[in-house]
């Protein structure tokens, strides 16, 4: 596919959705089908210490309902709190996933913020860029951090716009701006989305995409919401390219023509 002003290219590969969607917290994998083809995702998210993709013999696999053949499946570290586990678990997925080079790093401080490590992310993906890896990371939102993450080699920064799971939206968008301005690779919200206005407030920012899992599988209808947030992507970068007009804080500036009223 060739490349567009809509579409997105990662590791030198060009995609038509800029939303990438995750599989886990549906009630059963069927559920996350229709929500994923709701979404018009095509790159797709998979914790490999909590989703069976092959390595567990007699368990259902996701890969029987999200084949690679039609989706790019990008496994992730959820769950890792050190560089040696996140490490350790993406060779597993490339090895299950035959030879796969892209990934989701993400390596975690604590249990109850699930805040990005970024000691142990930076060590991580210093390790993975060398043994060929193509990783996107999830990091803090600091653009000295994000910086650093690029300088390494990673393919994409993706910076979290809240806490992962906590639904409440963008809450540093100059932190995000800060990192959208300096990067020379994709900027993508990872964590933290909750509803379709904070897709499209991303995406108007500049980002280049936006990850979600809970805002879709935790909706009273993940279908129905994967439809809004492909809709959101889709109209916050059309609002992105087309430049919003200037705020205007102390005047008002009438939409109709002044002149030529009748009676004047």
């Amino acid at each position: 596919m060739t490349s567009s002003p809509h579409s997105l290219t990662v590791a030198g590969r060009t995609y038509r959705s800029r939303l990438l969607v995750g599989t886990g917290k549906y009630k059963d994998f069927a559920e996350t089908r229709a929500a994923i083809d709701a979404s018009g995702a095509e790159i797709i998210t998979v914790a490999i210490r909590r989703t069976n993709i092959g390595q567990t013999a007699g368990e259902a696999n996701l890969l029987d309902v999200l084949p690679p053949s039609q989706f790019t499946i990008l496994p992730n570290t959820a769950g890792c709190y050190t560089a040696t586990d996140a490490v350790r678990t993406l060779r597993l997925g490339r090895e299950l996933l035959d030879g796969h080079a892209l990934c989701k790093l993400e390596v975690l401080g604590d249990p109850n913020s699930l805040f990005p490590n970024m000691p142990e992310t930076l060590k991580a993906a210093e390790i993975l860029v060398k043994e060929g890896f193509a990783v996107m990371v999830y990091c803090a939102d600091d653009p000295i951090q994000a910086r650093m993450l690029e300088e390494i080699g990673c393919v994409a920064i993706m910076p979290l716009a809240s806490l992962i799971g906590s639904g409440m939206g963008i809450v540093n968008p100059w932190s995000l701006r800060l990192i959208i301005d300096q990067a020379k690779v994709p900027v993508l919200v990872d964590a933290g989305v909750g509803t379709a206005s904070d897709a499209a407030i991303a995406m108007e920012l500049g980002c280049d995409g936006v990850l979600m899992n809970t805002a879709i599988a935790h909706a009273r209808d993940p279908r129905l919401m994967a439809s809004a947030m492909k809709k959101a992507v889709e109209a916050g970068r059309e609002a992105f390219l087309a430049g919003r007009m200037p705020r205007k804080y102390y005047s008002a500036d009438p939409s109709s023509p002044t002149t030529g009223l009748i009676g004047s």
